[in-house]
């Protein structure tokens, strides 16, 4: 029998941090799974897929599906392009009824072996490729991820630092990439007139789930949530996914702004501070639309307000948390569309593109000027007197693609003349045309940055010397 002091040991510690609670271990509908694709897939119905996940999946504090992860799905639809991407593949001498294959993953395959069974919405493959980093010298282990407890061994820094070295690269950083020989050949293949069809080794793949993804549930206790929804220590980043789609041509400041987190945020002492799913929700501050002579678009905003996942409760010795103290800001973002994003210390998303295409005007200059050349003084190699015959067929596949060099073999003036009608549409599309807007799609993946926006050092130096 317990003595008294014990008693009301007990009775304290009961009333003070009250009965575990619980927590279902749940990847919500609607969630993406980020995945490549690790071997070609014909375009063919109900041809099998083999996928790996990019990034490791969260339920509330912990992993349950790590990066690496297989999943198996199936082809189950086959769509035709757009007249527009059909007629301008004809034009550069592609006959093939060109199609985009619709995937539906069916099974996640943990490391172990077990198998989920999972269900997500038909998807086609983004223009971007997964090169999957040779592996590096094996570390030593650390305690298996098992909650608040295991999880928490690792910060949110650590976390999201780990996942930014497997972000995706486009299509043009493949010269750098491995299987050279293998994108050699697609490339020849694709040249062809007509040509089998075939998703690419490494093509990225975002399915949404269409049903939320069961992983069991777990008890936590009270004391281990002391610090959930408190401010998060100022510098931190989280990783998460926008669930608001925001293009700088069409958003207007003021306008709301949500994210869920997809990776849960420790404190330094390993107390769980947001789980993943934790919403926050901000608005646009400042948005510009792009102009004239490729300036691109800007667009900013910022969060004010964290809100837990549905069912997740403070315990009740905690008192309930005020709004963020400094507004979360961008910090790092994979872009939309075609621009390159840059996000300055202010944490404004910039759209800017490459100046390698000025490269193509002076081409196209070049072209221009060699099929405006029919000198008649000048002759073939073969002695025929034919003047300019390539000259002109660079000009006419300038301004109209096989079909202009075809019928530049006719007519040397259509051969300049659309050598000329080649420079001009060069020079508007990569020097006048506007720039790209900065676009944000549904669950375009983001990091997000707590604390202050700290000023440049030499402001932070003039601010302190005329300090009163």
């Amino acid at each position: 029998m317990l003595r008294k002091p014990y008693l009301f040991l007990a009775f304290f510690l009961f009333g003070t941090y009250g009965t575990a609670q619980r927590i279902d271990l749940t990847v919500p509908t609607g969630a993406p799974l980020r995945v490549y694709l690790t071997k070609r897939l014909p375009k063919r119905l109900d041809e099998p897929v083999q996928a790996r996940l990019i990034e490791p999946l969260f339920a509330f504090d912990r992993e349950v599906a790590p990066a690496g992860s297989s999943l198996v799905g199936k082809i189950v639809r086959l769509d035709p392009v757009s007249k527009m991407m059909r007629a301008s593949a004809i034009l550069g001498g592609d006959f093939t009824p060109l199609h985009q294959a619709e995937v539906q993953f069916t099974t996640l395959v943990l490391p172990g072996g077990r198998e989920v069974p999972l269900q997500t919405i038909e998807t086609v493959g983004l223009n971007s490729i997964f090169v999957v980093s040779p592996p590096k010298k094996a570390k030593k282990q650390s305690t298996p991820n098992t909650g608040v407890l295991g999880t928490a061994k690792q910060t949110a820094r650590d976390q999201i630092n780990a996942q930014l070295s497997a972000r995706t690269q486009g299509v043009i950083d493949l010269v750098r990439g491995p299987d050279k020989k293998e994108r050699l050949i697609d490339f020849l293949v694709m040249k062809l007139p007509y040509h089998p069809q075939w998703v690419r080794k490494g093509t990225r793949f975002d399915p949404e789930l269409s049903s939320p993804l069961q992983f069991g549930e777990t008890a936590i206790e009270p004391a281990a949530l002391r610090l959930l929804a408190s401010q998060p220590p100022a510098d931190t980043v989280v990783h998460a996914r926008l669930i608001t789609p925001l293009n700088s041509l069409t958003a207007t400041q003021g306008e709301k702004v949500e994210a869920l987190l997809t990776q849960p945020l420790f404190a330094p002492n390993h107390q769980l501070i947001l789980p993943e799913g934790a919403r926050l929700s901000g608005a646009v501050t400042m948005v510009h639309r792009a102009r004239w002579f490729h300036r691109g678009g800007q667009l900013r905003f910022n969060f004010q307000n964290i809100d837990l996942p549905p069912g997740v409760t403070l315990p009740q010795f905690v008192a309930k948390r005020p709004v963020i103290k400094a507004p979360a800001q961008l910090d790092g973002a994979e872009s939309g569309s075609k621009a390159t994003l840059k996000v300055d210390s202010e944490g404004t998303a910039k759209a800017t593109e490459s100046k390698t295409r000025f490269l193509a005007p002076a081409l196209a200059l070049l072209v221009a000027s060699r099929a405006a050349d029919n000198d008649a003084g000048k002759h073939t190699a073969s002695g025929t007197g034919e003047p300019n015959v390539s000259g002109r067929t660079l000009g006419g596949g300038l301004g109209f693609g096989l079909v202009g060099s075809l019928l530049a073999q006719k007519s040397p003036t259509f051969g300049k003349a659309m050598g000329y009608y080649g420079l001009a549409w060069s020079v508007y599309l990569n020097i006048v045309a506007r720039g790209q807007e900065v676009e944000f799609g549904k669950n375009a993946v983001v990091d997000i940055r707590f604390g202050a926006h700290k000023p440049p050092a030499a402001a932070s130096k003039l601010i302190a010397k005329n300090a009163p």
